[in-house]
């Protein structure tokens, strides 16, 4: 005996996991997102169709349409064997990353483990309520609990990663994490340090601003250029009055850049040199010596500059006779 249910595509629903909107749909292009919902509901009445067909149906072009496929393929959503694409049940997906096996621990271990597991807890339910409208999905809890694991940061700077995060570029975990990357490697671990951070980070983003308006960049710096920046305030030291000293010196040239920059700074800084007066000095006596160098090369031997030969009566004398001769 069977039985089966009919419904009407009028009255149908296609049903999309809460996992999917909160997880993969604010950063997936548009075309992704319209070839998956038309895929998942293709799927729902095990409907087969090329991927002519999906191009042909959603308006786009072939190739457009295969790249989809394939991105979504890599992200996870879909799996493909031979000419069979399969919608992958996300909410198990979650589920399998979400669970872990648990190891036992000592009663020291434990009550340790569960006062800091209450201090995350805490700063966790204020990244949900305060980013994600209390709706984070089940991801964010795995990342931020790696997170947590992999650079070692005390509950209020992780809270702090995520302001910054906001403010800045948004939340997308490969943004996160490149910031935590640096913070990291920054050796930030609680607040001192991130507010330390901060004062250098706020100096370093003013000396930046004052480059790009002193050489009337009408553009933001690029990634390398800002590096560069970087390495002449924390790793030289240089304030911007010395660094403005070397933007100087690009007014004689045709194409400077930042390489050029880069060289004068990093010859200053290998001499030693911390002050705007020790450098003018280098680079008056720097002058001095290539005009006096010039001014020696340039010398040129005139008829008056050398002794004139002189003749006895007897070298003449010989002289008439040979031509006699």
């Amino acid at each position: 005996m069977y039985f089966q249910e009919y419904k009407s595509i009028l009255y149908s629903d296609t049903l999309v996991p809460d996992i999917f909107i909160s997880e993969y749909l604010p950063s997936m292009p548009g075309e992704q997102v319209k070839v998956y919902l038309y895929c998942l509901f293709l799927s729902k009445y095990n409907k087969k169709a090329t991927t002519e067909d999906l191009s042909k149906k959603l308006g786009m072009d072939y190739d457009s349409v295969s790249n989809a496929i394939s991105a979504l393929v890599n992200l996870g959503v879909m799996s493909r064997k031979d000419n069979t694409i399969n919608i992958l049940d996300l909410k198990e997906k979650e589920i399998n990353k979400i669970y872990r096996l648990k190891s036992t621990s000592t009663p020291e271990e434990a009550i340790l483990s569960s006062e800091r597991n209450a201090k995350r807890r805490k700063i966790i339910a204020a990244i949900n309520n305060n980013f994600f409208q209390g709706l984070m999905s089940p991801s964010w809890y795995t990342n931020i609990d790696a997170w947590f694991d992999k650079y070692k940061f005390e509950e209020d700077v992780m809270y702090a990663l995520f302001q910054h995060c906001y403010d800045y570029k948004g939340l997308s975990p490969s943004y996160i994490e490149k910031v935590a990357d640096n913070w990291h490697s920054k050796n930030i671990i609680n607040s001192f340090d991130l507010d330390t951070y901060f004062i250098q980070y706020q100096k370093v983003k003013d000396i930046k601003q004052k480059i790009v308006k002193k050489l009337k960049l009408n553009r933001f710096l690029t990634e390398y250029e800002e590096e560069y920046v970087e390495k002449w305030v924390e790793n030289f030291g240089f304030n911007f009055e010395i660094i403005d000293l070397a933007l100087k010196k690009t007014t004689s040239k045709t194409n400077p850049n930042f390489n050029y920059v880069h060289a004068i700074l990093k010859d200053w800084a290998e001499k030693g040199f911390k002050s705007r007066e020790e450098i003018l000095e280098y680079e008056k006596s720097k002058k001095r010596s290539y005009n006096k160098k010039q001014d020696q090369d340039s010398a040129v031997p005139q008829h008056s500059n050398f002794e004139q030969r002189k003749y006895d009566e007897e070298y003449y004398d010989k002289f008439f006779d040979n031509i006699e001769k």
